[in-house]
């Protein structure tokens, strides 16, 4: 694991790990700290997105082992990098 200055806050029961990817990306992974009865209690994990090391950049995930596209962190949540399409409504109340 390794630390990275991150700009989101993990939510509550929440907390993110940092792990090495390939040689310039780093697979950042949103962890839930509850305890659930489908895995025996063991950890929930799921990717959040990439971050590249050389570029500073983050990128959005389509899946844990493919990098997407190029994200503006400020549009991303602290669940995950991946962009939401919104309609025009839903974007009127968010």
């Amino acid at each position: 694991m390794m630390n990275l200055t991150f700009p989101h806050k993990p939510p509550n029961n929440y907390y993110y790990e940092f792990v090495p990817f390939k040689s310039d990306y780093v697979s950042i992974w949103i962890s839930c700290s509850g305890i659930f009865t489908y895995n025996s209690g063991g950890k929930s994990s799921s990717i959040w997105g990439f971050y590249r090391t050389s570029s500073d950049k983050y990128y959005s995930p389509i899946d844990n082992k493919r990098v997407g596209k190029v994200v503006d962190i400020d549009k991303t949540t602290p669940y995950s990098a991946m962009i939401r399409n919104l309609n025009p409504l839903e974007a009127a109340f968010l």
